[in-house]
């Protein structure tokens, strides 16, 4: 885990980093996405809700396309993908409580799994490891986001 302006930023993730959101791999080719801290920050610290759309469970969502809902008292928007594929379920746990997705967003907070549809085209748009974290820094660095 790194901490970069207050912000943890695992290594292992493949970051959007334009959109403040993550991927993981998971075991069959699926992936565990979710909001990064850096997003959780910017939402103002506290959600009202975070949906993934029912519509979307099944379909195909292209990267950087609107997968979820989030609201909180600063902000009300998208979550965007950070690739594209088909939504296979939701967290069911942020129904009950949308604030797991600020206080583990990259465990028990995450938004959806996914099975990736154009993973090969798309991961060059995906910042990963040292690098990934390099360019996440860079970013907060210019637009001076601190997470502490």
């Amino acid at each position: 885990m790194s901490n970069v302006r207050g912000c943890n930023l695992p290594d292992d993730l493949y970051y959007l980093v334009e959109k403040h959101v993550w991927a993981k791999p998971l075991e069959g080719g699926v992936y565990r996405v979710g909001i990064t801290a850096v997003a959780a920050k910017l939402s103002g610290g506290k959600l009202a809700a975070l949906t993934v759309k029912a519509k979307n469970i099944g379909q195909e969502v292209k990267q950087a396309k609107s997968l979820a809902t989030l609201e909180s008292s600063k902000f009300v928007g998208p979550v965007p993908a950070p690739l594209s594929g088909v939504v296979l379920r939701a967290n069911e746990k942020l129904v009950a409580d949308p604030n797991l997705a600020i206080s583990d967003p990259y465990g028990e907070g995450w938004v959806a799994e996914m099975q990736p549809t154009d993973w090969e085209n798309e991961v060059g748009n995906l910042a990963f490891g040292a690098e990934g974290i390099a360019a996440y820094q860079a970013k907060l660095e210019a637009e001076n986001i601190t997470c502490s």
